[in-house]
């Protein structure tokens, strides 16, 4: 064998793997012994041919984000994933189950999650203003952007640099746009990689990450909105809203769902203001969302 080189997995296209080895991407198929690989994994390839290998392991990861795949099964989208921001808007509408819900499998996957509250050049409606004091109050960082205005954007270039992120949140917020902004040559980039990978038209599902002018790394994936509660346990749910966690080993039982259980000290907390009542109510909502055995 030949020796082998670590590389970067840059795009997960059908059949083929883009990696990139020593700033040249090189078009990878995948041992059968080798686990499925993602956007973001660190590889140990062979050479076979000009621009052409094989990735022969994959080294451990620090973070996996997954979707719903058929059955119970997940499919990864992106690794080692330092920061996911969750982008919203007040146009469309702000979808603050969504939100909780990407918070909580942050919580659980061992990634940082911060808050883009996109076009605010527009007026914000007053309960979304409450909404986000309490986002606030819980650690989580918020950013003020507008791609359109150009405002903002220097301090999330800041919160970017060193780290792989990725930005999720519900259609029409403006990921795209503030994508654009962040990597003005993305097209030219894009193009590229489908060009080295002979690949044609680079598939716009597939996760892809670009290098960002002013250091750190941005995986662009739009199908990303749809990673959901697949493989988490209700435990971990609960343990995904911050503001339960103090209160969660104060519950009478063990298995206390935080419903309606007797002795339950998260609902104490919730009924005495502690904890806010609308992200309780948004958590008992997901609950029900969970997927069944």
């Amino acid at each position: 064998m030949s020796d082998l080189h670590s590389g970067l997995v840059i795009s997960h296209l059908g059949q083929g793997i883009a990696v990139e080895v020593d700033g040249t991407t090189i078009l990878c198929q995948t041992l059968r012994k080798v686990a499925t690989v993602a956007t973001g994994d660190r590889v140990r390839i062979s050479i076979v041919a000009k621009d052409q290998g094989r990735i022969e392991e994959l080294l451990p990861r620090h973070s996996l984000l997954e979707r719903p795949n058929k059955g119970k099964r997940t499919r990864p989208v992106a690794a080692n994933i330092d920061q996911i921001f969750v982008v919203f808007a007040n146009e469309p509408y702000c979808d603050f189950l969504l939100i909780d819900q990407y918070l909580a499998i942050c919580e659980n996957r061992n990634i940082d999650a911060l808050l883009i509250y996109n076009k605010s050049d527009l007026d914000l409606v007053k309960n979304i203003e409450q909404e986000l004091k309490d986002y606030l109050s819980l650690g989580y960082s918020l950013f003020r952007v507008s791609a359109k205005e150009n405002a903002g954007i220097e301090n999330l270039k800041q919160a970017l640099q060193d780290k792989i992120s990725i930005f999720t949140g519900q259609s029409g917020v403006g990921k795209s746009s503030l994508t654009n902004t962040l990597i003005p040559d993305k097209d030219l980039k894009t193009n590229t990689v489908s060009a080295i990978t002979k690949h044609g038209r680079h598939t716009t599902t597939a996760a892809t990450l670009y290098h960002l002018p002013d250091s750190g790394d941005l995986i662009d994936s739009p199908g990303v909105a749809i990673f959901g509660l697949a493989g988490m346990s209700e435990q971990q749910l609960a343990n995904g809203y911050r503001e339960f966690q103090p209160f969660i080993e104060q519950c009478k039982f063990n298995n206390c769902r935080h419903v309606k259980d007797k002795g339950c000290a998260v609902r104490d907390a919730v009924e005495a203001g502690t904890i806010s009542k609308t992200r309780y109510q948004r958590y008992l909502k997901l609950r029900e969302k969970m997927p069944t055995d």
